[in-house]
């Protein structure tokens, strides 16, 4: 497929305007529930609200531009390189959507233990809040290298269209989950991620962290011992809260708190665990320094 190709799928395929209808019930779903909880006593921070629409505006105006074209272009390569070639058509678009949630599964895994990748991730989770307007708080940076993880996908013959699309829906059928206005759905939550399942991947309690990374199913997380029912009420947020509804400072803050711990590192083995380590490591002799 050439590049010129490409591009006229993105601009002329009616896969757009699937995503383009999932957009606009996800914005409708999203602005219901702000006059539900402005009319209501749901408890809400609208200044947490207002940074998180905030981010999903420059978010926007950085996918019109080139920010938006580098996950094609990066692919491209890859696509011209692999031998192997998927037809596209009904049954395939049902496989790339379900290697597309596979990919997510493992992207978002690895994105909660890594942390120069958590620096990025961490965004999404820094909220105390938990309503539909989380689903729009989502890192600036993130979008410059996700396309990454669709690697696999295209050396297996799928084309960077159907990668990208596929993950674009798994992301897009997140949003109606971020809710607390939607209880557990009994034997749906063992199988899809709901609003149930996903409130436990927010939270900060101990038994919550790092669980229930599926995108569209849970089946993942079953097969990886990543499964967690929600069993006790929910704490959101970070371990250790920002307290800020500054956007530039949600975005940021993790890679200031990294760059302060490498400052401190006192040899580059270390720095280097650091920032491509866990996310709990640090070295010995921080400790010592404390004490």
């Amino acid at each position: 497929m050439s590049f010129a190709r490409l591009i006229s799928l993105f601009e002329e395929s009616r896969f757009m305007d699937y995503i383009a209808y999932i957009f606009l019930f996800n914005l409708a779903i999203i602005v219901l529930e702000i006059v539900f909880d402005a009319f209501t006593s749901k408890e809400r921070r609208w200044k947490d609200s207002i940074a998180n629409f905030l981010i999903f505006f420059i978010n926007q105006l950085l996918e019109k531009t080139i920010v938006g074209s580098l996950g094609i272009i990066a692919l491209m390569p890859f696509h011209y390189l692999t031998p192997l070639a998927i037809p596209m058509n009904a049954w395939t678009w049902i496989l790339a959507v379900i290697a597309a949630d596979f990919t997510y599964y493992w992207m978002h895994r690895i994105e909660h233990e890594h942390r120069i990748l958590w620096a990025n991730h961490s965004i999404h989770h820094s909220s105390e809040d938990y309503n539909l307007t989380i689903s729009w708080r989502l890192s600036l940076v993130e979008p410059m290298i996700e396309w990454i993880f669709l690697v696999p996908m295209i050396l297996i013959g799928f084309s960077p269209f159907q990668a990208i699309i596929g993950l674009v829906f798994v992301a897009q059928f997140q949003t109606w989950i971020h809710t607390e206005r939607i209880g557990k759905l009994g034997w749906l939550d063992l199988i899809f991620n709901t609003p149930s399942v996903h409130r436990v991947h927010h939270g900060s309690n101990t038994k919550y962290l790092d669980k229930n990374y599926g995108g569209i199913t849970m089946i993942w997380d079953h097969l990886f011992g990543t499964y967690q029912k929600e069993e006790e009420k929910v704490i959101y947020g970070l371990t250790k809260p920002i307290k800020t509804n500054n956007i530039f400072k949600i975005n940021f803050i993790e890679y200031q708190n990294i760059w302060n711990d490498v400052k401190k590192c006192r040899t580059w083995k270390d720095r280097f665990k650091i920032v491509f380590g866990g996310l709990s490591w640090r070295p010995d002799y921080f400790r010592e320094e404390r004490d």
